[in-house]
């Protein structure tokens, strides 16, 4: 039998070697407007309500080079802005080529001269424990750090979040002393031995849907293995990679093992790909900008290159389904963390036979999904990260109209300020 498409067009791009401009703070001029305290479609909270305040002050915002917080060289600053209103956080460091020669610098000397690529693995595994714990501790200031700077619902920072990124770290402590080698037989009197040991200097350059996680992915299993790290964090969210690394040093991390340099792609994130001092270079991020990573990345020293790209991922809705769990499945895919997500179910393929059913029923959730304020309890979906994406998905929902996609619901701005939008649902035979 023939299928039929819902789609829902509820997508963000991802880019890390381009700088926002300072325009992508302004709010767009089709702003819905709504009466505060009003009964509203898509449950939305209000997002128009003031703002509430953030219970954790932001503590540090300059770069870390070698166990020391530092301004850039250049002394210049860049805002990192709140979406739920668009106004400044604060005002960070920006690292640009000057500042990574430092961070890499001060990488290889604690590499080729300090203690913990010599230190026993089991003393490695000990400071990430403890590193463990204290994230552990600082649990709650991690988790309004992320929400405020990254707009989540601070349900998930603090339920979800900050719960995988320290089990992440207690789980890489654990492989730090059961990385071994082996001997291989051979033919003849030979002895043939595989050894494993660090690589060096890793250059990572992690991006905004998901920087406390993304640490925790890159930062432990290149410590676990006795690297030592230069990380680039995406523009719009730098906050709790510095908190953090922060509480790395706290648990014994010698001086270099980790610098943390804030910046843009094109200046930061291109430094570090191309570096002759960095042995191996990790991104996520979209596909445009890995393919510049790993040219970078061949043109300098042909450093080893991890990439973690992008793609369009369908969900797909049998005829003998349970029609009411794939609907939930299917919202739970595509708008969680506010649709920001490489891996969301941003199509949805139907079969024709539940393809009635499954359309209103998913028009009826989208619709029950609350929106607003993140720190609110039981908000489901706060503001887009910044206006850049706000501005790019609802350019997505103007191109499907015109394309001849069928809006069922959703797709406008919510409030008139910030960077919330309702989650969107269209049926579509196009998509781009």
């Amino acid at each position: 039998m023939a299928a039929r498409r819902a789609s829902f067009s509820f997508l963000s791009g991802r880019g890390f070697l381009g700088k926002t401009p300072a325009t992508s703070l302004v709010r767009s001029d089709n702003a819905l407007q709504l009466l505060p305290g009003a009964l509203r479609r898509f449950s939305t909270e209000s997002a128009d309500e003031e703002a509430i305040k953030p219970p954790v002050e932001v503590k540090y915002k300059q770069l870390l080079i070698n166990g020391n917080f530092v301004d850039a060289a250049s002394g210049k600053t860049f805002p990192t802005a709140d979406p739920r209103t668009g106004e400044v956080i604060a005002r960070v460091a920006e690292g640009d080529a000057e500042d990574i020669d430092r961070a890499v610098a001060a990488a290889r000397r604690a590499f080729d001269e300090g203690p913990w690529p010599r230190m026993t693995a089991y003393e490695r595994c000990r400071v990430l424990l403890r590193f463990a714990d204290l994230m552990e501790r600082h649990a709650d200031e991690i988790a309004a750090l992320e929400s405020w700077d990254g707009g989540k619902p601070l349900e998930q920072t603090a339920g979800g979040e900050v719960p995988m990124a320290t089990r992440c770290m207690r789980y890489y402590a654990g492989w730090a002393d059961k990385i071994h080698g082996l001997v291989v037989p051979a033919d003849g009197p030979h002895h043939v031995q595989v050894l494993h040991e660090p690589i060096g200097v890793a250059g990572q350059i992690i991006p905004w849907n998901f920087p406390l996680l993304m640490f925790a992915w890159k930062v432990g299993p290149a410590l676990a293995c006795g690297n030592v790290v230069v990380l680039k964090t995406a523009e719009q969210t730098p906050l709790s990679a510095l908190y953090v690394a922060s509480l790395l040093h706290e648990a014994g991390l010698p001086d270099g093992v980790l610098n943390v340099v804030p910046g843009f792609g094109s200046t930061a994130g291109g430094a570090l790909a191309s570096h002759m001092g960095v042995d191996k270079v990790v991104f996520t991020g979209s596909t445009g900008t890995g393919k510049i990573i790993l040219e970078l990345s061949a043109r300098s020293n042909l450093k080893a290159v991890t990439l973690e790209l992008g793609g369009k991922s369908p969900f797909i809705v049998m005829d003998d389904a349970d029609v009411d769990q794939a609907v939930e499945l299917a919202h739970q895919a595509l708008f969680f963390n506010q649709g920001q997500c490489c891996c969301a179910g941003s199509r949805t393929l139907v079969h024709e036979r539940v393809y009635d059913e499954f359309v209103e029923k998913s028009k009826a959730r989208a619709e029950r999904r609350v929106v607003g304020d993140p720190f609110k309890k039981g908000v489901e979906q706060g503001p887009q990260i910044d206006g850049q994406q706000f501005n790019k998905i609802l350019g997505y929902v103007k191109s499907g109209v015109d394309d001849g996609a069928t809006l069922v619901t959703g797709g406008d701005r919510v409030g008139n300020r910030g960077f919330y939008i309702q989650p969107r649902f269209s049926r579509t035979f196009r998509m781009r």
